[in-house]
């Protein structure tokens, strides 16, 4: 009991631990599998489990671990403009964003990712027709600044990546790197803002060593599956997830 105790936060129950331990594995496979959705499920498990506070710092970091492991596995397929134009605005939007996301209350937290999954999911995401790299760092702002509130921006960087001719693999890869980019500077954000990590760090830790081994099965079912049958699961669990959030959030108003 005193080692559990030691490893796991004190916010959170064992049922709740253990859960979002899972939710770690399989979100990894999503992403590592179809190239986007797992951060956005994963916001959206958290988010039932974990005190607002906690959210999105902690997310930032697990996906860190979960964004780097699925790098590492496709890093011959990186392009590395794309990615340096990038950086050059989620520095921007690191710094913009996290002034803001401290001041957000956790009911407007909750309901503001609850109706970001709704979008993400139903809801026609920005095109980009006919864009150089060069934008990426309007995507890299946009990202990683809307990252600070709701802590999964991808498809943001998703849609602007879907435009510049990768192949599937090249689309995995850079989106794993870009996103790996937007939450290093967020949480380099958040911790210049205070945020203390240590309580969490057990959590983080087998979340990412959970991720880490989803990236390697997912990566193994890249383009080995029925995508239409999979997508239309996956937006109506995450329907009901994002209902979930505005049903807390509105309990807190009603």
């Amino acid at each position: 009991m005193d080692v559990f105790a030691s490893v796991f936060p004190d916010q959170l129950g064992s049922f709740s631990t253990i859960a979002l331990v899972i939710a770690s594995f399989f979100t990894s496979a999503l992403t590592a599998a179809v190239g986007l959705g797992g951060g956005v499920a994963l916001i959206a498990v958290m988010a039932t489990l974990m005190p607002a506070n906690a959210l999105v710092p902690v997310h930032g970091v697990v996906q860190i671990g979960s964004n780097g492991g699925r790098a590492l596995v496709q890093l011959r397929h990186v392009d590395w403009l794309i990615v340096a134009w990038f950086t050059i605005g989620a520095v921007f939007g690191a710094a913009l964003g996290g002034a803001i996301a401290v001041e957000l209350p956790s009911s407007v937290l909750r309901a503001g990712i609850g109706l970001f999954v709704l979008w993400v999911v139903w809801g026609k995401p920005p095109k980009f027709v006919n864009v150089q790299k060069r934008a990426m760092a309007a995507a890299g702002f946009a990202s990683t600044f809307l990252s600070m509130f709701f802590g999964a921006a991808g498809p943001i960087g998703g849609a602007v990546l879907s435009t510049l001719g990768l192949t599937r693999h090249g689309f995995v890869a850079n989106q794993a790197v870009t996103a790996l980019v937007m939450h290093v500077f967020k949480i380099i954000a958040f911790g210049a803002l205070g945020f203390a990590f240590a309580p969490w760090a057990g959590l983080i830790v087998l979340m990412i060593l959970s991720g880490f081994l989803g990236t390697l099965a997912g990566s193994r079912l890249l383009g080995k599956m029925n995508e239409n049958t999979f997508r239309t699961g996956f937006k109506w669990v995450m329907t009901a997830l994002a209902l979930n959030l505005l049903w807390q959030a509105g309990r807190n108003w009603f």
